[in-house]
């Protein structure tokens, strides 16, 4: 038996697409997209050893442990060099201090600061959320839709030498931000195409 070919009304197969088109929109106030701009946010603002870019070559009073315990640490983890040495101060004889610069093997994990030549940061990782927790929507200044989610979040592409101990015992914030589960609260702004986290 043959059935009639059926005729769907262009009313039907416009809704379809409009459906469809609704599934894919990277705009709509929905967790996923949320949890889209949070990541692509921190994939390129990663977690780093210092909290402001360093210059390098650095020099450290060798007796100050507070001046040296970082770049130790970092030196034994291979990503510094130390060469110690003699420095003579007028009238007051001479001190030990050690000199620090990145080493090769640190060259392929160095961050460096476009805007100051000399600076950047040895990065271990960002965050990616694991749940949202909560939604608040509203409005800025301008009208534009905003949301204030509030999530939970590993750190994720952590390498070996920031989960040594002697790179945590230096670096605390690198410890506790490697602690579990943590959470956070990010203000998202809705542009024509997506969402994304605000800088303000």
């Amino acid at each position: 038996m043959l059935f009639p070919k059926m005729q769907y009304p262009a009313a039907v197969v416009l809704c379809g697409l409009v459906i469809l088109a609704a599934g894919c929109n990277k705009s709509k106030p929905d967790t996923t997209n949320f949890k889209t701009a949070i990541n692509n946010y921190y994939t390129a603002h990663p977690s780093c050893v210092w909290s402001s870019p360093v210059k390098f070559p650095a020099q450290a009073d060798a007796s100050n442990d507070q001046q040296t315990k970082g770049f130790d640490a970092l030196t034994d983890a291979g990503l510094l060099t130390r060469t110690a040495e003699e420095k003579k101060r007028f009238l007051i004889g001479s001190k030990q201090v050690n000199d620090y610069d990145v080493s090769s093997n640190g060259r392929t994990v160095w961050t460096a600061d476009p805007s100051q030549p000399g600076y950047g940061n040895f990065c271990y990782g960002h965050r990616d959320v694991t749940s949202i927790d909560n939604v608040t929507m509203g409005t800025n200044q301008n009208g534009a839709n905003t949301a204030t989610v509030n999530y939970h979040y590993d750190l994720t592409g952590v390498p070996d030498w920031a989960k040594s101990q002697e790179t945590q015992t230096a670096f605390p914030n690198v410890q506790a931000d490697m602690a579990a589960p943590k959470t956070a609260t990010a203000t998202l702004l809705q542009t024509q195409d997506n969402w994304q986290v605000s800088a303000d």
